[in-house]
Parts: structure tokens; C-alpha cells; sequence
């Protein structure tokens, strides 16, 4: 057994979103900080891996150009961003309709009523929700009632049928849930966020983003393949048993490995999604939009290649689907089945890459939702992710940032264990 390492004023579990952000604060305030990683690399869900020569993210993501944190953190151009198409393709009965944003298209007005996608009453609402939303205060969505988004939506003047054509199968690839059940505060923060930004993916996959945000820690501050054990007295116990001697330790892990650092946290339930990723000789729609079912056979599929095409070898199509829950044979039979009638193409000449099921992917945000929660347990013990605000890379950053600022003030004010 080595000498006692020297105290590091903070331990920082788990290498996600959360994590780096917070020891990126704390470092910065002058403190030292050690990241540790159970896995082999930094990103936590936000993983991108490389199959055959293809980009394949642990899950299917978005990254969205408009979240204050992901603007206070990220140089954009490092990241060589491709966007999406700002709307939405949505498979109905009679075929497909897009829906596109009117800020961005106004002469797409005319498509949505000829297509029937949505009447006059939807369309007006759909204008005072989004204009209400994105031009006005974030205070005001911040105080507002919180209630079901369906609830929100049906107070809001849409028609049933718009939120069943449109919402509830466009919003359920954001929430992971298809109820709508999922705080209105919430959507209005994600509607707000869509509208005044851009949805985008990395050239390099999702995993560009924790990549950059571990380029503003000082040089070998994180230790990957070091899961901890538990918390002790004096810090943490690594799975090799060492003891690393800290003043305070901030759990950034899930909300599963969490509960277990930290007994009787509490945590919300967690989301599960699949993501299959396809392999065709040629992209089954030539363009970088989201395409959406009716029938909710699946959350949301896009040729991602379309969108990035450094996710394909050149001559290859790369087609992601989404579903919720675990990966099963009746799963994929379904999703084979849906993706030749939503794409109008003969799907018998493509490879099934790779399946992703990301457990705890989100987490439940049923109302009433905290929008942040504090970060301190214990003398001593903090923790962060999106499971202490709100499902989404802003989320887990704000966490982290939060955690940071706390884990400061009590540093100063000798609120710690040493």
C-alpha cells in the first residue's frame, strides 16, 4: 500500500456533465479538485463510440446551441455543429406533414393548413404559446403553476387531435414518456429553449461535449477506471480499496449509484430508452429532420448521417430509433416493421448496427417539479446531476454549478469535515 496521498480539498464522483462542470468551478475558484470515473472515459450518458467506423452516441441526443450554461462553458465553433431542420416530420394515417417553425419559415403557414396538420384554433395557439414563451421572462415560466404538460396544453386552446398528432409523439422523444405527464414548467423551459436556439449535433458525436468541458480542468485531474466504494470519514474508497483523503466529496454519479454513496437520498424514478441504429446503403430521407409517428411505435428516428455526415463511412446511411424501455426481440420486430412505412422505403438491405438501451436515462418530472434543489446532504457531502433539476444537459450543468457555489461557501465557513 502506497503513502497516504495528500488531502485534496475536493473529490468529485463521477465524470458526467455535473461533475465536470462542478470541478471546473471549483478549480477555478483555486481549490484543489480530483475527478473520479468508474468507466474508461469522461461523459457519463453523454458517450459517443465509434462501431465498424461508425459515430454511434449512447442514446440519441440533441444538442441545443441555447442553454445559458452550454453558452457560459462552450467555445460552439470547437464543436463543429451540424444542425437539424427546424421542424418536424410527423408520420400520420394520411402519409407525412411537417411542421416547421413559423419564426423561421413563415410561408410555412400555408403547408401546415393545406397538409391538415393543424387547423386555424392550433396554429393560433400554437403563435400566442410560442410567442409568450420566447419572448417573454424565464421568471415568469419559473413562477407559474406547474401542472401536467397535457393539462397545460389543453388550457393553452390546442385541440386533442394536434396534441395527439403533434405533442404528445414529438414531445415524448424529450421526456421519455408518452403521457405527457411531465411538468408544464419543464416544457415551457424546453419549448422556450428550442425556439430561441438551434438543435444540432456535434461532427464528432455528443461525445465532443464533456471532451471540451474536461479541456477546462487542470492537466490529470480526473482518474478514469476508479469507481468509489463508498464515502468514509476522511473521503472516499475506491473499488482498489485506497482511501483518497478529502475535505468535502460531491457525488455527481446517476441517480442509481448515487442512492448507494449516499443512503436515504432522495431520487426520482428514472426513464429507459433503446436506440437502434440502422446501417442502409443510402440515406431513406435526404435530409436532417426528425421524423415523429402517430402511432407511437417509436419515440423519433432521423438518418443522423444526414445531419452529421462524419457519423458514416462515406457510401453508408446511419439511421437512429428511438424507443422506450429495454431492447427485446418484439421491440425490433416492431421498429423494423414501422421504419419501412415511415420511411416509404424497403428496409430488406439494411444491417441492424448496434442497440443502445441507456437505463436512467431522464428522470420522472412529474409536477410540482424543483427546477434545483440544493446540493448539500451532510458535512462534507454533496451531490448533482440532472436527477436534482431538470432532465437535460442545462440541467446537469446548473447542478454542477450549484454544487460548486456551495461546496465554496462552506469551505470558507469551515462547514466541512477537516
Amino acid at each position: 500500500m502506497s503513502a497516504t496521498p495528500k488531502t485534496t480539498d475536493v473529490l468529485v464522483v463521477g465524470a458526467g456533465a455535473a461533475g465536470l462542470a462542478c470541478a471546473r468551478d471549483l478549480a477555478a475558484a483555486g481549490r484543489s479538485v480530483r475527478v473520479l470515473e468508474a468507466s474508461d472515459d469522461v461523459g457519463g450518458r453523454m458517450r459517443t463510440d465509434r462501431v465498424d467506423g461508425f459515430l454511434v452516441d449512447r442514446g440519441f441526443h440533441v444538442f441545443n446551441t441555447s442553454y445559458p450554461q452550454v453558452k457560459q462553458r462552450l467555445r460552439l465553433r470547437d464543436l463543429r455543429l451540424r444542425p437539424f431542420t427546424p421542424g418536424v416530420l410527423v408520420h400520420t394515417d394520411r402519409g407525412r406533414l411537417r411542421l416547421t417553425d413559423p419564426s423561421r419559415d413563415p410561408r410555412s403557414v400555408a403547408g401546415l393548413l393545406r397538409g391538415r396538420l393543424a387547423g386555424p384554433r392550433d396554429l393560433l395557439a400554437l403563435g400566442t404559446l410560442s410567442a409568450r414563451d420566447m419572448l417573454g421572462p424565464r421568471s415568469r415560466i419559473e413562477r407559474a403553476e406547474d401542472r401536467t404538460t397535457r393539462t397545460a396544453l389543453a388550457s393553452a386552446g390546442f385541440s386533442e387531435e394536434f396534441v395527439e398528432r403533434f405533442f404528445r409523439p414529438f414531445l415524448s422523444g424529450i421526456f421519455l414518456e408518452d403521457r405527457l405527464e411531465t411538468s408544464s414548467r419543464f416544457f415551457h423551459l424546453v419549448w422556450r429553449s428550442m425556439l430561441r436556439g438551434t438543435l444540432c449535433l456535434p461532427a464528432e458525436g455528443i461525445g465532443a461535449v464533456p471532451e471540451a468541458l474536461v479541456k477546462a480542468l487542470p492537466a490529470d485531474s480526473v482518474l478514469l477506471d476508479t469507481a468509489v466504494a463508498l464515502l468514509t470519514d476522511e473521503g472516499a474508497q475506491t473499488n482498489h480499496g485506497d482511501v483518497l483523503p478529502a475535505r468535502a466529496v460531491v457525488v455527481a454519479t446517476g441517480k442509481g449509484p448515487a442512492s448507494a454513496l449516499l443512503p436515504g437520498l432522495d431520487v426520482p424514478a428514472g426513464r429507459i430508452v433503446t436506440t437502434y441504429y440502422h446501417v442502409a446503403p443510402r440515406p431513406p430521407l435526404a435530409e436532417p429532420t426528425l421524423l415523429t409517428d402517430t402511432r407511437m411505435r417509436f419515440l423519433n428516428t432521423c438518418v443522423v448521417s444526414e445531419v452529421a455526415p462524419t457519423y458514416a463511412p462515406p457510401g453508408h446511411a446511419l439511421i437512429a430509433t428511438s424507443v422506450l424501455g429495454e431492447d427485446t426481440p418484439e421491440a425490433r420486430k416492431t421498429v423494423t416493421a414501422a421504419l419501412e412505412e415511415v420511411y416509404e422505403s424497403d428496409t430488406s438491405g439494411w444491417d441492424l448496427l448496434t442497440a443502445r438501451t441507456v437505463r436512467d436515462a431522464l428522470p420522472a418530472m412529474p409536477p410540482p417539479q424543483p427546477l434545483s434543489r440544493t446540493s448539500r446532504v451532510a458535512p462534507g457531502r454533496y451531490v448533482c446531476g440532472d436527477h436534482r433539476a431538470t432532465g437535460s444537459l442545462e440541467g446537469a450543468l446548473a447542478s454542477g454549478a450549484r454544487a460548486a457555489r456551495e461546496v465554496l461557501e462552506d469551505l470558507r465557513a469551515r462547514r466541512v469535515w477537516h
